[in-house]
């Protein structure tokens, strides 16, 4: 009998196995965290380079730097156009914005 192991070695081979099952559920844990802060930090820098290129094209119409406390008039401009006739959102439209594209090139 000396060729088989006790129930007791048995049981610690089993607790030890477990135990790194639980160090390595652990790891996998902290990995997926981090890869879902990165994706979010992805999303973030996206988002602000997207508002970044949205501020600039307002300004680019303007012709001139747009002030914090003009961000409500541009606001009620675009709301009234959406209240009115949704002119804002027929203008955002695929088709639209190529042809306008295209038109101010044009001229």
């Amino acid at each position: 009998m000396s060729g088989t192991r006790s129930l007791e070695e048995r049981l610690l081979e089993m607790e030890k196995k477990e135990q790194a099952s639980r160090e390595k559920a652990k790891r996998y844990a902290a990995k997926k965290k981090a890869l879902q802060q990165r994706q979010a930090e992805d999303e973030r820098k996206k988002r602000t380079h997207r508002l970044c290129q949205i501020g600039g094209a307002v300004e680019s119409v303007l012709g001139r730097p747009i002030d914090e406390n003009e961000l409500p008039k541009l606001i009620a401009f675009l709301q009234r156009q959406e209240r009115n006739g949704k002119y804002f959102s027929k203008a955002m439209q695929a088709d639209n914005v190529t042809d306008s594209v295209t038109n101010s090139r044009e001229n």
